[in-house]
């Protein structure tokens, strides 16, 4: 079970796992479908979906935030509702890492995955991270692929020795990590490690709320916030649908001076991240972004 809007690398991940599996993925897999007429999906509709598909499901794997919308998944409620039904429940959290507090263990999910080039500022092709929780990660016959940096530290080099996973994780490690990468990272959350995961929401809650009723305060028919208004189920990013659009509001943005990013159709995704953005970058933004509309461009 997966959203129907999941990034796309996450549903060709699940699809090919099932063909890996002898399955068609048109008989495996279910896709958590909005409303009509809304763009989010409603938390009662997954915890449904999965009561009602229970005798069948063996995993569950959202976006733990969601790369269109901005939705902020509440994990421990999915994951305990799908352990309820025997399944497996896992997490993409590329969009939650270094932006909303995981608490992964405390979930008592499965598993998670993420990369750090976003909001860990890593920048493209670096390094991705894993979550396996204890009562799996000292499993040695749990199936797995395996890789040579998966295996015994003590041992490695021995060459000729059958695999012996490390115990956690990290046995699920294929090949080494390329070292300059791994020290963007670490310089990254060295200043994560200062500025603290709970001061920096606190303050990204802030931001948004305050780009929100900026926005809200345009009463511009030719533009919608599709991410929640619930600040506990988003995270820094806003998705701003253009009425009718095609990619003019967007370029001019850019070509004002505002990093944003568009997502098809009809998508502005903005992110107020508390790390290096101010109230003021907030409010340059919206003024922006009024100049544009005032002048019919979208």
């Amino acid at each position: 079970m997966i959203e129907a809007d999941a990034f796309p690398s996450d549903r060709y991940a699940v699809q090919s796992q099932i063909k890996y599996h002898g399955l068609d993925p048109q008989d495996a897999l279910i896709l958590l479908e909005a409303r009509e007429g809304e763009v989010c999906l409603r938390e009662e509709d997954i915890l449904e979906s999965i009561e009602e598909n229970g005798d069948e499901l063996a995993l569950v794997m959202l976006g733990n935030t969601n790369y269109y919308t901005g939705q902020f998944f509440d994990m421990k409620t999915i994951g305990k509702k799908a352990h309820e039904v025997g399944a497996f429940v896992g997490f993409d959290c590329a969009h939650g890492a270094g932006n909303v507090p995981l608490q992964l263990h405390d979930s008592n999910i499965d598993f998670a995955v993420w990369c750090s080039y976003k909001y860990l500022n890593s920048g493209p092709g670096s390094i991705g991270g894993a979550f396996v929780h204890d009562r799996h990660a000292l499993d040695k016959n749990i199936p797995r692929f395996e890789g040579w940096w998966g295996h015994n530290k003590e041992t490695r080099f021995g060459m000729r020795d059958d695999f012996d996973p490390i115990p956690g994780v990290e046995a699920w490690q294929l090949s080494n990590p390329p070292i300059l990468s791994m020290a963007a990272v670490f310089a990254s959350l060295k200043i994560f490690e200062a500025a603290g995961i709970e001061n920096l929401r606190t303050k990204s809650i802030k931001l948004t709320g305050y780009m929100e009723f900026l926005i809200n305060e345009l009463h511009d028919e030719r533009i919608k916030i599709i991410t929640p208004q619930d600040p506990n189920q988003r995270g820094a990013q806003l998705s701003i649908q253009v009425l009718n659009a095609d990619k003019r509001l967007f370029n001019s943005l850019m070509e004002s001076g505002v990093i944003a990013d568009w997502r098809e159709p009809d998508v502005i995704r903005v992110a107020a991240v508390p790390m290096y953005n101010s109230f003021e970058d907030v409010y340059r933004f919206v003024e922006i972004l009024k100049s544009l509309l005032e002048n019919n461009e979208r």
